[in-house]
């Protein structure tokens, strides 16, 4: 392959490493943490290797692509409207069956596809053992690639690879057999669908297949097409003779299908003998989880992240408040009496300092945060709150964009759209606001320290943050019963093992959210202070 531009695409399930992987091909810094659902929009970055330019894709983590939710219609439509060069299906290896659902599905896109069997330090320390050719083999003969996304290794392999899987060749041959019924319905449908493949750039088989699935945006396209009456009579005949014919329902049955069909290539490429089935993680959660203590657990958590961040944030606070007084009292015995020494001093100075004193508190906040993301614990405390924040018409993953709501508003608002349910999502967004965000932190400990005693600070810190949780409770509760009512979807989440947080990435997290602050918050509080001192100082004959 000459020089060129070569898209890739990274796609897998949620928590699958691939943000960490598109960090490592790219250089960049997006968010990664350990839980589902943290990239919620395509990210786009540049590398360049081997005399190829590579334009890469982050898409967002999903299980499927069949349109259930926002994640699986954007991954979904970029591979096929964007037709990226090359697939990169990222696998969390210690989940490999669960993981293998998405690339058939991936595979039946036809599009050329290369598999990273990310997190091989895990699964080789587990005992698991795969073998890469069987694996290979079964699906279409396509590239597989061992990768530790954690550890940068496996990265140079994985770019190798592209040319030598084709790159902008054609998707080696994979079509999975789903019996003599639903063979013949694919058939039957196939030539009806040639007019909306034209349109839509699908597959006319992968079309027929999501129409027997009844797939809402498939569906949808359908009727707006020039025989869409024609199209959608025959679709529901077909799918009516089918039913009768598998005596259950057709989505139902190809996705078993499927199921059956991963489970043969699981058995024949993996060996899990040595595996141990109850792990560490289990064994954790068994009291982390438990329905007893998990709660009080979580409790006591928070109240030691901000009693921390009060407590070790005010030594340094102290240091930097101190530097700013002496810092102005230096430059006003420096500086001739006049408008411009006053607005230095009381302006300028004051401004600078009343922003950067809140900085130890903003880093120790960001860093507890970041710790409980990167560990695992936050899909665990989503999961504690659910039976909880269902009473009050919250879905348990509304749980995770509230909790970001304690760093930054508008990350938390991006967030929600990992919720299905329009409703769901809806709630979320009106009561985030209500979360106590980074940039209210400064306020509440100057009324903290006006107000009460500095043995005290930290509990009633942490009773100002518990306020905006309740009261976000009960708006939830008054908006699903007034203007969102209806059901809430089932709660279902995936627990990701616990691991320990990499002190590199804890502490571009801690940094990045931070430098965040002061963009946002650091310049309306010098501009507040400014426009405090012209107020304060002008007009003088008042």
């Amino acid at each position: 392959m000459g020089k060129s531009k070569v898209t890739v695409a990274l796609v897998g399930n949620p928590n699958s490493g691939k943000t960490t992987i598109f960090n490592n091909l790219t250089g960049g810094r997006q968010h990664v943490g350990n839980y589902p659902g943290v990239t919620v929009e395509k990210k786009e970055g540049y590398r360049h290797f081997n005399g190829n330019d590579f334009v890469i894709v982050d898409l967002p983590g999903t299980y499927s692509l069949t349109a259930y939710s926002l994640e699986e219609v954007v991954t979904r439509n970029f591979i096929v409207n964007d037709k990226p060069d090359m697939v990169i299906d990222i696998l969390d290896t210690s989940n490999l069956e669960r993981n293998l659902y998405l690339t058939v599905q991936l595979l039946e896109l036809e599009r050329p596809t290369i598999l990273a069997l990310n997190m091989i330090d895990m699964a080789d320390a587990s005992g698991l053992k795969i073998d890469d050719v069987k694996l290979a083999d079964r699906l279409g003969g396509i590239a597989v690639v061992r990768t530790n996304g954690v550890g940068n290794k496996g990265m140079e392999a994985l770019l190798s690879s592209i040319p030598q899987s084709g790159g902008k060749q054609e998707q080696a041959k994979f079509r999975l057999n789903y019996g003599t019924e639903v063979e013949t319905a694919i058939q039957k449908l196939e030539p009806l669908l040639i007019t909306l493949h034209k349109k839509l750039q699908f597959p006319t088989r992968w079309l027929a297949l999501k129409v027997l699935e009844n797939d809402t945006n498939i569906m949808d396209s359908i009727k707006e097409a020039p025989d869409a009456e024609h199209i959608i009579s025959v679709c529901s005949k077909v799918k009516t003779e089918l039913i009768h014919k598998l005596g259950e329902d057709v989505e139902v049955f190809i996705a078993g299908q499927r199921y059956q069909f991963v489970g043969k290539v699981y058995q024949e490429a993996v060996d899990n003998r040595s595996v141990n089935a109850v792990t560490v993680s289990d064994k954790i959660d068994k009291v982390l989880t438990n329905r007893m203590f998990g709660l009080p657990i979580f409790f006591v958590l928070m109240w030691f992240v901000f009693n921390m961040v009060f407590t070790l944030g005010a030594i340094p606070s102290d240091w930097i408040d101190q530097g700013f007084g002496k810092l102005a009292e230096y430059v006003g015995a420096v500086m001739g009496d006049g408008p411009l020494k006053s607005l230095i001093v009381d302006g300028v100075i004051g401004g600078v300092g009343g922003v950067l004193v809140f900085i130890p508190s903003i880093l120790l906040l960001f860093l507890a945060i970041a710790i409980l993301e990167d560990s695992g614990y936050m899909a665990r405390a989503a999961f504690i709150m659910d039976k909880v924040m269902s009473r009050f018409g919250l879905h348990g993953k509304s749980f995770i964009p509230l909790l970001l709501g304690f760093g930054c508003s508008a990350t938390a608002m991006m967030g929600t759209r990992t919720l299905e349910n329009p409703r769901d999502r809806m709630v979320t967004m009106l009561v985030t606001p209500l979360m106590s965000c980074s940039a209210k932190l400064p306020v509440y400990t100057i009324l903290i320290a006006a107000f009460f005693d500095e043995q005290i600070a930290g509990n009633v810190l942490f009773s100002i943050y518990l306020l905006g949780i309740i009261l976000s409770l009960v708006m939830a509760k008054i908006f699903r019963s007034t203007l969102f009512k209806g059901e809430s979807e089932p709660f279902v989440m995936e627990l990701p093992p616990y691991r320990m947080p990499m002190a590199k990435g804890v502490i571009i997290h801690m940094w990045e959210r931070s430098v965040l602050y002061l963009k946002k918050a650091g310049t309306i509080i010098l501009a507040a202070s400014i426009l405090m001192w012209f107020l304060t100082t002008y007009p003088k004959d008042i």
